[in-house]
């Protein structure tokens, strides 16, 4: 999977929720300051080009659609941080959270619920 830009990233959760759209559909869902039209259209052909968004022409009109689902993407950036900031390790990522999140003890409780179960299913 190529590597998208946080603009990029904004456009694929946007068309992940409305599943398929013209430009102009992605941009009435932007948050003001809207950008241009033409940069809304030339970010969307760039995720065409790196394989995360397909279209549907209808004349000179594109209807887009994403061609990654918003699952597969987020498994990927996770899988990359964990290993890019935490030499891949899942214990040095609880860590993390339990130190820096300041971890409810509810949000523990179900952590270590959810590993039970896990081990349970082994």
């Amino acid at each position: 999977m190529e590597e998208i830009n946080s603009n990029e990233e904004l456009i694929m959760r946007i068309l992940w929720k409305l599943e398929k759209g013209l430009v102009r559909d992605i941009l009435a869902k932007m948050d003001e300051p809207k950008p241009p039209y033409t940069t809304v259209s030339s970010i969307v052909r760039l995720l065409e080009k790196k394989g995360y968004i397909g279209h549907k022409a209808y004349g000179k009109t594109h209807e887009y659609f994403p061609l990654i689902s918003q699952s597969a993407y987020k498994k990927y950036r996770f899988n990359k941080m964990v290993n890019h900031f935490f030499e891949g390790s899942a214990s040095n990522v609880l860590s993390f959270m339990v130190k820096e999140k300041k971890l409810s003890e509810k949000e523990v409780e179900d952590l270590k619920s959810l590993i039970n179960s896990y081990d349970k299913e082994k």
